[in-house]
């Protein structure tokens, strides 16, 4: 067959390439490649200015819908079709070989109401019931057999020193969360901010459990929780603990760059509400939109203790 058109436009004065593709698709350009205006033309109709194809007795003009239907037809319906109703459904297979529980910042500063940071989150702590949470977490995994990381956030002496930071890094060193004396020394260590909540102590210090070096800002980029998951042949994390748009969100974007699957626990995690600012709800949107899943603790023990089932 042989389809003959023009690109251009000739009745503003704009300039014509008629062609036509012969049987094998191969193009050839007409011998004419300019036209004058149609009104050099006193007895020629005026025609739309939408595509043309050819003109005279040996071509006829189509409307634009008979022209290109798929440009203007098809290509709405594609992109309707592209904008999805709801997020798809959410999942990731929990297997205690490759699966294991990462719990941030399970420390008194945040979680205990001797906390330099309580009145931050207390209102999102109790709303979530987050430390009640985060222990029947603990308690799930130990009794099926998962492997529990926990990765603390400690600041030494020569950390308050830093020349410059963000404004909750600034707040933190302000409140001086998490201190401890030195990497080397315990000092002082029990009980205080930077210490594990008691309740989650047996737990935490039972000898299995693997404790990270500290992450320094928010994300595990500066410490070893990675290397020790990979080292453990993890594959995938439920994850939770403190606090939710900040080291857990972190830890999360973090994990799923380094290639692991991630379902966080949106109950087992808290954040801080301030003015008009809601930490909580930041933090649930962006692990419902990025993670694998996010469950509740219940659906996530359910979970947990399928496993045996």
């Amino acid at each position: 067959m042989c389809f003959n058109g023009s690109f251009g436009n000739f009745e503003n004065r704009g300039f014509g390439i008629p062609f036509g593709l012969g049987y094998y698709g191969s193009p050839f350009i007409k011998p004419y490649l300019f036209r004058p205006p149609l009104t050099s033309y006193p007895n020629t109709p005026r025609q739309p200015s939408n595509p043309y194809v050819g003109t005279g007795t040996s071509h006829n003009m189509y409307p634009e819908k008979q022209m290109a239907p798929r440009f203007y037809n098809d290509f709405h319906q594609n992109v309707a079709a592209a904008r999805p109703a709801s997020l798809p459904a959410q999942g990731m297979k929990v297997d205690r070989n490759n699966t294991a529980l990462v719990i941030t910042d399970p420390q008194n500063d945040f979680l205990s109401p001797k906390g330099v940071a309580w009145d931050l989150v207390k209102d999102s702590v109790a709303k979530n019931h987050t430390i009640e949470n985060i222990e029947s977490l603990l308690k799930t995994a130990k009794e099926n057999k998962f492997k529990v990381f926990v990765s603390p956030h400690w600041y030494y002496p020569y950390d308050q020193k830093w020349m410059f930071g963000g404004v909750l890094e600034h707040l933190m060193h302000d409140l001086k969360m998490y201190q401890r004396k030195s990497p080397l020394s315990l000092e002082g260590f029990k009980g205080s901010g930077a210490d594990f909540l008691e309740r989650y102590k047996p737990y935490i210090e039972d000898g299995q459990t693997v404790i990270t070096s500290p992450h320094k800002i928010f994300g595990p980029e500066a410490n070893d929780l990675v290397l020790q998951l990979r080292k453990q042949a993890i594959s995938r994390v439920i994850l939770a603990g403190m606090s939710g748009n900040l080291c857990v969100e972190s830890h999360m974007r973090e994990l799923i760059e380094q290639g692991f699957e991630v379902a966080v626990v949106h109950d087992a995690t808290a954040s801080a509400k301030t003015n008009d600012l809601d930490g909580d709800q930041a933090a649930k949107t962006n692990f419902r939109m990025i993670a694998s899943a996010s469950w509740s603790t219940n659906e996530t023990i359910d979970k947990m203790r399928s496993v045996h089932r």
